[in-house]
């Protein structure tokens, strides 16, 4: 017998229980029939329409994506929406679509755990601590402690080698740091906490004008170094378990996963 669909969502399920999303997420089988056969699986960062095709021309059962395609409960599915026309093109061509969204954020070796390890930093503390029973290691964003202070260029080449960045915003409100916050993808709402936890530089993306003016003033760095580029790699990194447990299914790492910034 074949592996199936709820093999593999059950699989996710353990390496980032859906349990641990936030409040406001969406994670899960999205699309699909748990009782589908699968041997082939294409992960990406979101489901695209360029995704999809990619799906379709390598013969992929299974979309496994970070970001959830049916975010909101959709009022309508119809071909002349661009949500509704992305499920009925994975409806029509059999294809499943999984989701692991803030659980994987916040579960212990999940996205805030790896990105740290990444980044060749250690960390043993959580900006916003999971209220979930059972899991006191997991939370939204990392707090990382230097041994000594480090001039900020330093820890710019560090992100932009280890990430595979070419391009990134920094607000320089000191020179040297000597506490980090780590957070993945649109982490700005998290600034505050961090700033406490006595943070003087946030890793993050998707940082807006006043946030960064307003906390350059107050002498704090943000190492703004987008969505994209603080998730795409490291989602591929999680992975890694899953790919260990289906040896004999198919993985494919997405090539039109991108950031949909150009930088000229």
């Amino acid at each position: 017998m074949g592996i199936k669909v709820k093999d593999i969502k059950c699989a996710m399920n353990k390496i980032a229980p859906e349990v641990l999303k936030e409040d406001f997420d969406n994670v899960g089988l999205m699309v699909g029939d748990e009782e589908q056969e699968v041997s082939k699986v294409l992960l990406a960062l979101d489901c695209t329409k360029r995704v999809i095709e990619e799906a379709k021309d390598n013969g992929c059962d299974m979309i496994i994506t970070h970001h959830p395609l049916i975010f909101r409960k959709p009022n309508k599915i119809v071909k002349s929406d661009l949500l509704g026309s992305k499920i009925i093109e994975l409806i029509k061509n059999d294809i499943s679509l999984y989701s692991s969204h803030t659980n994987l954020d916040s579960v212990e070796n999940g996205i805030n755990d790896t990105i740290v390890k990444m980044l060749g930093f250690t960390s043993c503390e959580i900006i916003e601590e999971s209220r979930i029973n059972g899991f006191n290691n997991a939370g939204l964003g990392r707090i990382v402690r230097l041994e000594k202070e480090t001039d900020i260029k330093e820890i710019i080449s560090l992100i932009k080698k280890n990430l595979n960045v070419k391009n990134l915003r920094v607000v320089e409100g000191v020179n040297t740091v000597k506490t980090l916050a780590i957070i993945n993808g649109s982490g700005q709402d998290f600034i505050s906490e961090a700033v406490k936890l006595g943070a003087d530089c946030i890793i993050t993306g998707d940082t807006t004008y006043h946030f960064a003016s307003d906390y350059k003033e107050l002498g704090v760095n943000i190492i703004d170094a987008g969505h994209f580029n603080t998730e795409w790699l490291v989602f591929l990194e999680t992975m890694k378990p899953l790919k260990e447990n289906f040896k004999d299914i198919e993985f494919i790492d997405s090539k039109v996963s991108n950031d949909p910034y150009t930088f000229f």
